[in-house]
């Protein structure tokens, strides 16, 4: 692919993921809002005040998220949503080691797998759409903002 079909097709693919991966943050903001019950049992003990945990973090997902499609804050955004990703990793552990039985989730090996296996491209995904990081792609793009 030469340079010059990269440069105009990169601000774009950046642009849909950006888009799709706030939509899941809304979601999953949503959703800590609306059934923080079914959070708390995946939240490790160790966890302080569990509760306004689960009410903080949903509202962070659904501004993070706001954030992340508005340009002057789309950095920070990203930045936020990656460490957030990586700093709910435990819950996710908690989830498929701990047997936990959540409504409309699988607690087979089939969900549980991808899903602790996909956290970490979670975060770069964060990191990538934002502009923070061009990794793997960086010769395919020349740092111009989009």
């Amino acid at each position: 692919m030469n340079s010059v079909s990269s440069d105009i097709s990169f601000p774009t693919t950046r642009a849909i993921m950006r888009w799709i991966l706030a939509a899941f943050f809304v979601a999953g903001g949503v959703a800590h809002l609306a059934v923080p019950a079914e959070f708390l049992k995946i939240t490790p003990d160790w966890v302080p005040f569990a509760p306004r945990v689960i009410l903080v973090t949903g509202l962070c997902e659904i501004a993070g998220a706001l954030a992340l499609v508005t340009k002057p804050l789309r950095r920070w955004a990203g930045i936020a949503l990656a460490v957030y990703t990586v700093c709910v990793w435990p819950a996710n552990f908690k989830h498929a080691l701990g047997g936990i039985d959540i409504p409309h989730l699988s607690s087979n090996w089939w969900y549980h797998a991808p899903r602790l296996a996909l956290q970490p491209v979670i975060a770069w995904w964060a990191l990538f759409c934002a502009g923070v990081i061009d990794w793997p792609f960086s010769k395919l793009s020349k740092r111009s903002p989009d």
